[in-house]
């Protein structure tokens, strides 16, 4: 008779067709070994999962500029940018930041070393690359800026709408400018044109360069870096630049003679670009690049415009401490630099159309920009 273990053969062998409860045992914990190994496996894929998309999600930029970390344009623009977005980011985006030039390089370098990826963010001045922004160059023209509040996003707007070819390398973070430059001398007050005859002055920029030639001032083209040791070593006698950027270079302590210009519409400006690695923006995740692009454009350049005009009260009383001496260009004087302004920008468009712009277009569309932000 078979037991509940199996069945007969001939000679009474016995074939069991259930386990021994040794080998039922056996059999139970090695499931369960099995089983356990497989959640292990399945918990370190999910931790190595997590790791990654961590890794992922994580990105560092690098950005760089030329003025030292206190100056303005650090301290109060781009800082409390980089705050925002890692802030909006919960930390994933991070901002290192490099002043004065520190990743190498001259100032004039900083858009070759964001196009070509070298860093990731600058804010420099487009002036310091003459030729590099033809269409930009409208705002540097003489007595083309307002208030840099309405000027900023006057500009911002022509950049999108009319200028975009000029930055079609470049994620354009904002475009703005800085209030109205005034005339800055060691010790001659100018009154009147002929008091800049024979001064070396530094000009900022390519049209204002020029501008300062037609008044009799030898110009001399240098970023702001260098200003100050040329001031001292007597390279140059004078400058013009808003107040905004002197006490950065303690600029208000070698300079003793300040004239601004009368009316609605300033000396000069100067463009500003807040701009990014086109390639690097790409290669960042859809959540990353909604909070860049929330963190860019037209706000950005309203605020980077009240900021600036905010800054020229407070520095201007630097100067006030200084000792300085104070002049405000108005009446004959003023027209008779206003009509040497005017011929420079009907060269300006006279010599566009060698460039293949149209540049009385240009200048009646940023004129109408900065009128309709007024």
């Amino acid at each position: 008779m078979p037991n509940n273990n199996g069945f007969p053969l001939a000679g009474g062998t016995q074939i069991s067709y259930f386990p021994s409860t040794t080998k039922i045992k056996n059999y139970v914990d090695w499931r369960k070994f099995m089983k356990n190994i497989i959640k292990l496996v399945g918990l370190a894929m999910v931790t190595l999962s997590a790791s990654h998309v961590a890794i992922a999600e994580s990105v560092t930029l690098k950005f760089h500029t030329f003025v030292p970390m206190p100056a303005n344009s650090n301290a109060k623009f781009v800082k409390p940018w980089a705050d925002k977005v890692a802030s909006e980011s919960n930390g994933e985006i991070k901002v290192e930041m490099y002043p004065s030039m520190q990743l190498g390089g001259a100032p004039p370098q900083l858009v070759d070393q964001v196009r070509d990826g070298v860093v990731d963010i600058v804010w420099t001045v487009a002036g310091y690359t003459p030729g590099r922004f033809p269409r930009l160059e409208v705002f540097e023209l003489p007595f083309m800026p307002a208030t840099a509040t309405a000027t900023s996003q006057a500009i911002q707007e022509y950049v999108d709408t009319a200028a975009a070819e000029d930055l079609k390398d470049y994620k354009v973070l904002a475009v703005h400018v800085h209030a109205p430059g005034k005339i800055h001398t060691k010790n001659r007050l100018i009154k009147s044109v002929s008091d800049l005859k024979g001064l070396k002055m530094r000009g900022p920029t390519r049209p204002i360069t020029q501008m300062l030639e037609k008044l009799g001032a030898t110009p001399v083209g240098m970023p702001v870096p260098k200003v100050a040791p040329s001031l001292s070593k007597g390279v140059i006698d004078g400058m013009v630049v808003p107040w905004e950027i002197m006490p950065s270079f303690k600029l208000q302590e070698l300079t003793k003679a300040h004239t601004n210009i009368a009316g609605s519409r300033g000396l000069y400006t100067s463009p500003f670009l807040f701009i990014m690695n086109k390639a690097k923006y790409e290669s960042l995740s859809t959540k990353h690049k909604a909070i860049i692009d929330k963190n860019a454009g037209m706000a950005l350049a309203r605020l980077a415009g009240e900021l600036w005009d905010s800054f020229e009260d407070p520095a201007k009383g630097l100067a006030v401490k200084a000792g300085g001496q104070f002049h405000e260009l108005s009446g004959a004087p003023l027209k008779e630099m206003q009509t040497i302004g005017d011929q420079l920008v009907s060269d300006w468009i006279k010599n566009s159309a060698s460039r293949g712009l149209d540049g009385k277009k240009l200048v009646d569309t940023a004129r109408n920009l900065i009128r309709k932000y007024e």
